[in-house]
């Protein structure tokens, strides 16, 4: 079977082709800009809703006008349209805001959809980028498993260059090595990881990267409050010593992001190495770190603390790499299952408060630490053998390496997209029948 992976490489170019890739940059943005207008206007005053297939038809006409625009490649033209689409198409299903006009500063780069334009010198470490009309770039980096180029994502990102490329790979290639281990996991704040197989027992404290780089991101944020910075509606342009205080600030912060990621992928891979079965809370992270509207410095740092640590990034990334290993990724329904309240041992549910950091059992007097016994009951739920919990896996959403995930909702992908163009050709033909309209 073939699945599609995603490597990034960053690239180091030239200071004449970092110019050319500015300039590639704020082609597509404007371009963004071009297709979010004419949807607006044509709806605004004709009341007519403009497609994907229409704005794209109208991508010839545009490049006779604009002579800027036939030196980059037709298809990523294409995939910048689509992302218009997507946008839009995001709105109506309301997933998110109507689509606004993208400065420079907010647009991360282009997509070439297909292996035209451009070519990777590589075998999945380091080597080179070749891309059309700009020249050949240096990147560094690793993937786990090389296969089969397919698209090519350019991004700039904190003052940086990167190559984000899709491969397709034989799924036996990335079967990763792991144990026959079964162990329930606790996600918290200042003990990142409460890890527990029913006998032994582990714990990872939160690394805190952002609260050990907190005074230096407040310290380059006030200077540069300081500066003069843009104001569109004053028409007033930022200054050259804002620019370099905002660049001071996108370092810090990246830095973390980074260390961040790199700590959570070693984690992930250090459990899945020795565990086949994991079972852990079902999160909705949105939901733990909204706004309170009580006690709202208090709320603002367990949020703070909630992010630092990434819930969302740790369980995504045990998951996806205990599916790759075949084993079965198991989230247990928090509301339901309440495991800080239940007794591992009895199954008894008792409230505690945040500050009791040790379960004690009123009914049987099992003594166990509060972050150890929630894991445990976890983990015996998934296993059936929690006592007073019903059917195993009830309710809960269970991943494994044979089962179909389901599909999210979006706009679609170029590929769908290229489905659907050999339908629609297809259907002219009459090689295929027209679907009739409901």
């Amino acid at each position: 079977m073939i699945v599609t992976r995603r490597a990034t490489f960053e690239l180091y170019p030239s200071k004449a082709i970092i110019a050319t890739l500015h300039y590639h940059r704020r082609l597509h943005k404007e371009l963004y800009n071009a297709c979010v207008y004419h949807r607006k206007t044509e709806y605004q005053r004709f009341g007519k809703s403009v497609t994907y297939f229409d704005q794209q038809n109208c991508l010839p006409a545009f490049k006779e006008c604009l002579d800027a625009y036939k030196d980059i490649n037709s298809q990523a033209l294409q995939a910048t349209v689509k992302r218009v689409d997507c946008a839009f198409v995001r709105f109506f299903s309301g997933l998110s805001k109507y689509p606004r006009f993208k400065s420079i500063h907010h647009y991360g780069g282009w997509t070439y959809p297909a292996t035209s334009g451009w070519v990777a010198h590589t075998t999945g470490v380091n080597g080179h980028l070749e891309l059309a009309k700009i020249g050949s770039i240096q990147m560094r980096g690793k993937a786990r498993i090389w296969g089969q180029p397919t698209t090519c994502t350019i991004v700039y990102r904190s003052g940086k260059w990167y190559a984000s490329i899709t491969l397709k790979v034989d799924d036996e290639l990335l079967q990763r090595p792991t144990g026959t281990g079964a162990v329930g996991i606790d996600i918290g704040c200042k003990v990142a990881l409460a890890i527990t197989d029913g006998e032994n027992h582990q714990f990872i404290d939160a690394p805190q990267f952002l609260r050990s780089s907190e005074k230096k991101i407040k310290s380059a944020s006030r200077s540069k409050r300081r500066k003069r910075s843009s104001n569109r509606k004053k028409k007033i342009k930022a200054s050259r010593r804002w620019k370099k205080a905002q660049q001071r600030v996108s370092l810090l912060t990246r830095k973390v992001a980074n260390q961040r990621q790199n700590w959570v992928h070693q984690v992930a891979t250090d459990i899945v190495g020795g565990s086949s079965f994991v079972a852990t809370e079902k999160l909705e992270v949105n939901k733990m770190t909204r706004k309170g509207k009580k006690r709202k410095r208090q709320k603002a740092g367990l949020n703070k603390s909630i992010l630092d640590v990434g819930f969302g990034m740790l369980r995504s990334a045990i998951q996806y790499k205990v599916l790759e290993a075949g084993g079965v990724f198991v989230e247990v329904p928090t509301k339901q299952v309440k495991p800080t309240q239940t007794c591992s041992k009895c199954g008894h549910q008792c409230k505690k408060g945040l500050s009791e950091r040790i379960h004690n059992c009123q009914k049987c007097g099992f003594t166990e630490d509060r972050d150890i016994n929630a894991a445990l009951v976890m983990l015996l739920w998934a296993l059936g053998k929690l006592p007073g919990a019903g059917t195993v896996l009830e309710g809960a959403d269970a991943f494994s390496s044979t089962s179909s995930t389901k599909k999210r909702k979006f706009g679609g992908s170029m590929k769908q997209l290229g489905q659907a163009k050999r339908q629609k050709s297809g259907s002219k033909a009459g090689d295929a029948e027209t679907p009739a309209s409901t």
